[in-house]
């Protein structure tokens, strides 16, 4: 049947070559029209899976959850990060075709209220004793609050020094930090001097220094990068409001939705080194396979074809591509040119001891249709195995690459006969295989035992490592920590506070939230945990009666009755000559007392004073502005903080409430991990105990975990599937147990062989590389069928026949095709390329050295007229 068809194909080349032709048309037309790939990640696992069920019945309750691009905004300075972030939400509110949902999570007029009332007692009581010990120079800043009542405050600092209430020490710090900023200004350079630091003594914490902006923008899953406009909108928004690092201000960006579209970017930046890579060494291959440019061509164009009608019939079953499905084109490249290989390289061998080109096609047909069809059948099986699954992204692979398999299979056999046939390649010179290998093959078939003992030997001692090989479930390892969303969002799992690596907890009300914080709360991995009582606080009464104590100290110091009008430039002047003095005379007498370390910044710092007295106009009206505006936005704050309202249900901002409190009532409550979130045990051991006491949580750590154990259930289901459907299909078709345990036990070792070597080089098994093995087990499944068949038709020297010749540049092209991933920049991507590259050589040896010796010497075959057919074949030819 198999010979006819080519025969019908090679009669019929040109009916065969236009029918191909308008196909493939047809299909490119139907495949730009249907083109679409949907790079929403969490679609890659059925919804059916319980703890996907509890991540999208999460999604529907608070919906404003996901799909987030988060903006991390740094300054040198509190006050410069909390202006920055405040300006940017400004301006992104104004996009709601892009950015529907903008806010502040840690800022706005809420906070700027009520920041007191939401710190613990105890914290609330240390900061309002320090602000009530610093009444003496927030008092005159109040009164004059100018660069000339900074220059009185730092007269009656060095009065109150003079008098023995204050040492020089205490004015050393706030001297500093004025002098750098003057230095600054005379400079001509910016600067600003940050009030907070200094009433904090001038220590700040990272979290001091940061702030967050938060977007839910539109996605658009049609592209590959579903954010990129949204993230291109505030990148230039940052920009064109002065928000960089040049200003003191840093704007990153992370989230779901930047590190996706991030990653996507990464992949598209590699693709055209990948494809430039592949397709000239697979055209390089080709020729040295075939030694002629006309059957290049036919396999060239035939493998094209098919990869065309593939992706429109792969489009029409799935409706969209997703990020893993979308790598069958790999797939049919690397398997589909397998088959063009095998045909076309048979094809020599029959052209040289056949003249003519129609009954060398033929004669081809013959002898390697049965081990191709054979080869496609298990092709298929092993792919559609997948398809029952949980892991949605890889079934949708199998459903799109099986179907691809048939295609490549019926284009082998009707195309590029076909186009052999047209384009008439000259007849072979040479026998075509590898004769100095027969001296492999003799030797192995002479020391078949020493062979297989060494293998078994070689593999029972690695077993052991299998155990201690590590699957790293964690996402983030996969991708390239130089983009920027992901260094941004590792850099944020170093504090517990900030790290995006939590674990939501949805309880039926509001009641249930303290039974179920208490429980939280007791977990040893658990740093902290977030409910709406984190913003309705219930001691708010004790609170409440701190802050009315510091206020009846503190609000006629920052309410002073009269303020003084802005000072001309002679009353500057006069001031800061005034100031030099007074610090000049505690100088002296600090010298007395033998204070090199205050002495040496007080004379530095009078010296900066007596310039900018000395300096134009100019220069002090810019040391005013580096002053005194974060003054004036102190004061104004500090008074707005000592008079907060009981916060209520009610009175909670709309944008706070929703976050935590669902319109149904259900509650939200966030817990916190504790240490390095980014650490894979640390994860699992965090997911671990809140599961223990709430299995419905959701959250990275919880999808992390679970998902790991979905999509390697996946793989070994499948994986078991595929043997076991190979396994029927090759003994229904061999009818030969030991045939079979031939094809598929040399497999299995150089399986075992690839995961022993992952351990030794340290490279552990993760969810982009694993989708390698059954990659390379639908590789091997073919090549071992190959040399099954020709061993059963008689073939005795297997290295040096024409069929090692096809399956060595088979596996180079196909290596080729997948190992190129090995340029990209992306982790994932590259690890799968090494994989991919690691177990095809394994599989190489278990085919070139393994299945031979295993096997043994061919089977004799029956003889015709008393001469032995086959005796001692080079090359396999199956009889018709």
């Amino acid at each position: 049947m198999i010979e006819r068809l080519v025969a019908f194909s090679v009669h019929r080349r040109w009916l065969v070559l236009v029918a191909a032709l308008l196909l493939t048309v047809a299909s490119a037309v139907t495949a730009a029209h249907l083109f679409r790939i949907n790079t929403d990640v969490e679609r890659l696992i059925t919804p059916d899976v319980p703890w996907r069920q509890d991540e999208i019945q999460f999604e529907k309750t608070f919906p404003q959850r996901s799909n987030l691009l988060v903006a991390v905004v740094d300054g040198r300075t509190p006050e410069q990060a909390e202006e920055a972030a405040n300006r940017l939400t400004q301006a992104l509110s104004t996009h709601k075709d892009l950015l529907p949902v903008v806010y502040r999570p840690d800022g706005g007029p809420f906070f700027d209220k009520n920041g007191l009332l939401l710190m613990p007692q105890k914290e609330l009581e240390q900061t309002t004793e320090r602000l009530i010990q610093q009444q003496g120079l927030l008092g005159p800043l109040a009164a004059d609050p100018s660069l000339r009542g900074i220059m009185q405050a730092m007269v009656m600092g060095a009065q109150g020094v003079k008098a023995g209430q204050a040492k020089p020490e205490d004015l050393v710090g706030p001297m500093g930090q004025m002098k750098d900023v003057f230095d600054h200004v005379l400079k001509g350079e910016p600067a600003q001097l940050s009030w907070q630091l200094l009433l904090a003594g001038g220590k700040a914490e990272p979290s001091d220094l940061r702030r967050f902006v938060i977007a839910q923008p539109v996605l658009d899953y049609d592209a590959l990068q579903p954010g990129e406009k949204a993230t291109a909108l505030i990148r230039e928004t940052a920009r064109n409001l002065g928000l960089t690092e040049a200003n003191g201000v840093r704007v990153r960006l992370t989230g779901q939705v930047a590190v996706a579209d991030d990653e996507f970017a990464t992949l598209a930046d590699d693709a055209a080194l990948n494809y430039s890579v592949t397709g000239g060494a697979i055209v390089l291959f080709l020729w040295l396979a075939l030694r002629s440019g006309s059957l290049v061509v036919a396999v060239l164009v035939t493998t094209f074809a098919g990869l065309v009608v593939t992706a429109a019939l792969g489009l029409l079953m799935v409706g969209e591509l997703n990020p893993i499905s979308v790598a069958f084109a790999a797939l049919f490249v690397g398997l589909g040119i397998d088959f063009g290989i095998q045909f076309a390289v048979r094809y020599r061998a029959d052209r040289f001891a056949e003249e003519d080109l129609v009954l060398a096609i033929r004669t081809a047909a013959r002898g390697v249709g049965w081990s191709l069809t054979l080869a496609a059948v298990s092709l298929l099986a092993g792919f559609f195995s997948f398809l029952p699954t949980d892991f949605r992204g890889v079934s949708e692979l199998g459903l799109i690459a099986g179907v691809g398999m048939i295609v490549a299979y019926l284009f082998s056999l009707t195309l590029l006969p076909a186009m052999i046939a047209v384009l008439r390649p000259p007849g072979e010179k040479q026998e075509v295989g590898t004769a100095s290998m027969a001296s492999v093959d003799h030797w192995i078939l002479a020391n078949r035992k020493l062979v297989l003992v060494l293998t078994g030997l070689v593999t029972v001692a690695g077993l052991p490592l299998l155990y201690w090989l590590p699957f790293d479930s964690n996402p983030m390892h996969l991708r390239s920590a130089k983009v920027e969303s992901v260094a941004t969002y590792l850099d944020l799992t170093k504090d517990p506070k900030t790290s995006p690596n939590t674990i939501d907890v949805v309880v039926p009300n509001r009641d249930a939230i303290a039974p179920m914080v208490k429980k939280l709360t007791a977990l040893p991995s658990v740093a902290g945990v977030i409910d709406i009582d984190t913003f309705v606080p219930a001691d708010q009464d004790q609170k409440l009666a701190t802050i009315e104590d510091a206020a009846q100290v503190l609000g006629p110091v920052l309410s002073p009755p009269r303020v003084a009008p802005a000072p001309n430039d002679r009353e500057v002047v006069t001031a800061i000559r005034n100031a030099v003095t007074a610090l000049r005379g505690i100088a002296q007498g600090a010298q007395g007392a033998n204070a090199s370390g205050p002495l040496a910044t007080i004379q530095g710092f009078t010296d900066t004073l007596d310039r900018l007295a000395s300096a134009e106009p100019s220069v002090r009206e810019a040391a005013s502005a580096a002053v005194v505006p974060n003054l004036k936005a102190l004061l104004t704050r500090l008074r707005g903080l000592l008079a907060p309202a009981k916060i209520t249900l009610e009175n909670l901002p709309r944008q706070i409430r929703s976050d935590w409190i669902a319109a149904d009532g259900r509650a939200r409550i966030e817990v916190q991990p504790k240490g390095n979130s980014n650490d894979n045990a640390v994860l699992r051991r965090f997911a671990k105990e809140v599961l223990s006491v709430a299995p419905h949580a959701t959250g990275a750590p919880v999808a992390t975990t679970r998902s790991s154990h979905t999509i390697l259930g996946a793989f070994i289901e499948a994986g078991l599937l595929a043997l076991v459907s190979i396994f029927i299909i090759l003994s229904v078709a061999l009818r030969r147990p030991w045939d079979v345990a031939m094809a598929l036990g040399p497999l299995v070792l150089a399986t075992l062989w690839t995961l022993e070597a992952l351990y030794l080089i340290g490279m552990p098994l993760n969810f982009a590389n694993i989708i390698a093995l059954p990659l390379m087990l639908a590789v091997g499944v073919a090549f071992h069928i190959y040399y099954v068949i020709a061993w059963r038709a008689g073939v005795a020297d297997m290295l040096a026949s024409s069929l090692t010749r096809a399956i060595f540049f088979s596996a180079l092209t196909t290596g080729t095709a997948f190992g190129s991933l090995v340029l990209s920049s992306h982790p994932g991507t590259a690890s799968m390329g090494k994989l991919l590259a690691l177990s095809l050589f394994f599989t190489l040896v278990a085919a070139f050295f393994i299945v031979p010796a295993f096997l043994g010497p061919p089977p004799k075959q029956k003889a015709k007229d008393g001469v032995p057919e086959a005796a001692a074949r080079r090359d396999p030819l199956i009889p018709a």
